[in-house]
């Protein structure tokens, strides 16, 4: 298999399990967590990064944001040989008692974005992979967290959310809103790769807060801080799925 385009990555390059975090800053602060780091790659937006965690060797690969960009990731790493993409990420909350600092996993993601309808219908579902949703859900337990089950949305225009999209979506009980899970399950479901996500809250749009509203800091405190357990959980879930 010829190196690819974007990610600069060979077959040999990676291993079958990936964590796809959206943030390229991300990679590193999951790498912290594991062993034997080798950085492999980086490009524009993509920053290529193996590990080992507690023996399971990993591959740690961003994405940047939106669906496009995931999608060239996911495209990608399946044509090297990954076979199961956990997306680590985050997420602004849809429902009053979904706080700033909480996770969410997702068991299905609407498809507000266009980069899936290039692909097929968009009737068809962007759902994860059961063992990967389980495999994650597991790995919070385990940590003694609780996180938020559920339907999310995956949505192209940040600062397009109006008020009349989020009383929709909030109506519909999606639980939280993000950009790159619809694109990462659709392309998952067709290559038949396995594939989860678990975002960390970094705002709730019903309560009208978010990400960088309050401080020079892209995310408040407690999503910092959640970051580090979203990736524990991630990392935990790695080695199982």
């Amino acid at each position: 298999m010829a190196k690819q385009p974007h990610l600069l990555v060979e077959s040999d390059d990676v291993h079958e399990t990936a964590i796809i975090p959206g943030d390229p800053g991300r990679v590193e602060r999951i790498a912290a967590q594991c062993a034997s780091v080798e950085h492999v790659a980086e490009n524009r937006e993509y920053t290529v990064v193996n590990a080992e965690y507690e023996g399971t060797p990993l591959t740690i690969c961003s994405t940047g944001i939106g669906c496009p960009s995931a999608a060239i990731a996911v495209e990608e790493l399946e044509a090297v040989g990954v076979e199961t993409v956990l997306r680590c990420g985050t997420t602004g909350a849809l429902q009053s008692d979904i706080e700033i600092g909480d996770m969410v996993v997702a068991t299905a993601a609407a498809k507000e974005e266009g980069t899936t309808k290039r692909y097929e219908s968009a009737v068809y579902p962007a759902a994860p992979d059961y063992a990967a949703v389980s495999a994650l859900v597991d790995a919070a337990e385990d940590n003694d967290e609780a996180v938020h089950v559920g339907p999310i949305v995956s949505d192209d225009a940040f600062y397009a959310e109006s008020e009349a999209y989020v009383e929709d979506w909030e109506a519909a009980n999606l639980l939280a809103v993000e950009m790159e899970a619809a694109a990462i399950f659709s392309l998952a479901r067709r290559k038949g790769m396995q594939a989860g996500a678990i975002c960390t809250v970094d705002g709730n749009l019903v309560e009208g807060t978010q990400k960088g509203a309050s401080s020079d800091e892209e995310l408040p405190p407690k999503a910092r801080n959640n970051v580090e357990r979203a990736i524990s959980i991630t990392l935990d879930a790695a080695t199982t799925v």
